[in-house]
């Protein structure tokens, strides 16, 4: 079940929020519980019972790993903790990345025997196990006490505003509003407005982004020019930040409407200036995790430059290997590391004192070539898509088609890159601070997006989550 749905709209939150405000404050965590396992089990029956052996290995070891802090005896919290680090670890790897080791090791002559499994990959797995696993580690490191409901704690593992794609809520920052947060009419109210201006940029920016994706995708390779696969591929960058972002702000939104404050995941990266400032921007809550719970504990950037070196150089391959078993995924977090490692040797410098522009024109580039690696799990069509954007293989520069199509879509193109930037965020805030009017007329177009976007649910067939499959 995905939330811009009319399954979701309109029976599951309706339920939901239905159940949660009538009963007692002290049954709320309990309710979202149960609600969250159901809305997971929705789509993965068979792999609620997962998740429910996850929040019990878990819970456990955040016990004794406190339990022993408490005795003095650190050495033996810190075994706790690294069984339970090594128990969610292998239950990730088992099911996101067994084919994937396998199928290449059937590569080495005599290991063709070792069998394929094809298991499903669960839902949000890469999500709620790094969920779990900030839980353990901020216990052992004293940030958070551990936590003695198990209700509570499984409400926060299984969490459904962000249990399917983030963002990655780690436990130090909600430890507190699992005991008490706050209910009021503004906060649902502002709860409602982001959620439905993520569904917004979902349905009308990426839905309509990605469908020009995939037809630019599907020109055969005679017919390619240079100029359709340039379009393809900005049409895939709005695509993808449209619809991880707009998700990203109906789950911020969801938290809100029942008391919880989750802290934003993208902050404009497409105005960012340079590759460093761009991570600083985009799916803020994996970098954060990276940074906290890899980059600091391997020793960060208080070593030698070639530990630094080294500590960049993991994070970065197990950034892209988070994302996805496949060689495209890992090339993709690499080519990161490349860039930023040469930003922090002597590029960065320069691009603060070159013009904003050069800077902003750099940054893009080199982030439409990630997305190529990105969305190519076949390296080789990836490669070949990569010539055509230069010329090879293409039957020209543009067609007669190319044309209409950019002249058509114009208009959608700019409203894309404004949306892409924090002017219309700005503005709404302007307007409404100054006016009581426009405060209900922002509210009476709040009404307006919520209905055009169940007409469309209603009469469209196009409504992907990239992210649900990471």
């Amino acid at each position: 079940m995905v939330f811009s749905s009319l399954e979701f709209l309109f029976l599951y939150l309706t339920l939901t929020l239905l159940i949660y405000f009538i009963v007692p404050l002290k049954l709320r965590n309990i309710v979202l519980l149960i609600v969250s396992l159901i809305f997971y089990g929705w789509g993965e029956p068979v792999y609620v019972f997962l998740m429910m052996f996850t929040i019990a290995v878990d819970y456990v070891f955040g016990l004794f790993v406190e339990k022993n802090l408490l005795a003095g005896n650190k050495k033996r919290a810190k075994g706790h903790m690294i069984a339970a680090i090594v128990i969610n670890l292998a239950i990730l790897g088992f099911f996101k990345y067994y084919d994937f080791f396998v199928s290449n090791l059937h590569l080495i002559p005599g290991l063709d025997w070792i069998p394929l499994l094809e298991i499903g990959l669960p839902i949000g797995i890469s999500f709620y196990t790094f969920q779990a696993l900030s839980y353990v580690i901020d216990v052992y490191r004293g940030d958070t006490g551990a936590q003695h409901n198990v209700a509570s704690f499984g409400a926060y593992v299984t969490l459904y505003p962000q249990l399917i794609a983030g963002p990655i809520v780690r436990y130090k920052d909600v430890d507190d509003q699992l005991t008490v947060r706050e209910h009021s009419v503004p906060l649902f109210a502002e709860g409602t407005r982001t959620f439905i201006a993520g569904m917004c940029k979902k349905i009308f920016f990426a839905n309509m982004a990605g469908q020009l994706w995939e037809y630019f995708k599907a020109v055969p390779l005679d017919d390619r020019t240079v100029l359709g696969t340039w379009m393809g591929m900005i049409c895939y960058a709005f695509q993808i930040y449209f619809d991880f972002s707009g998700y990203s702000d109906m789950a911020i939104g969801l938290g809100k409407m029942i008391g919880f404050r989750f802290l934003e995941n993208f902050n404009y990266p497409y105005i960012s200036k340079s590759i460093t400032e761009f991570w600083r921007r985009w799916h803020i809550s994996l970098s954060t995790w990276f940074r906290e719970y890899v980059y600091i504990p391997l020793g960060g950037n208080r070593c030698s430059k070639l530990k630094q070196l080294r500590n960049i150089f993991a994070v970065w391959f197990l950034t892209g290997f988070w994302h996805g078993a496949s060689w495209n995924y890992i090339l993709w977090g690499l080519y990161y590391f490349v860039l930023l490692m040469i930003e922090k040797l002597f590029l960065l410098k320069k691009l603060e004192k070159a013009p904003a522009f050069v800077s902003h024109i750099y940054t893009l580039f080199f982030v439409l070539f990630g997305w190529l690696l990105f969305v190519f799990e076949d390296l080789g069509a990836g490669m070949v898509y990569l010539g055509n954007m230069f010329g090879v293989g293409v039957s020209g520069f543009a067609s007669g088609l190319d044309v209409y199509n950019l002249v058509r879509n114009l208009g959608f193109f700019a409203v894309l890159a404004i949306a892409s930037t924090p002017l219309p965020k700005k503005l709404y805030y302007r307007l409404t601070e100054k006016s009581t009017a426009v405060r209900y007329m922002a509210s009476f177009g709040t009404i307006i997006a919520l209905l055009m976007c169940v007409a469309y649910l209603v009469d469209s067939t196009f409504n992907p989550f990239l992210y649900f499959r990471f």
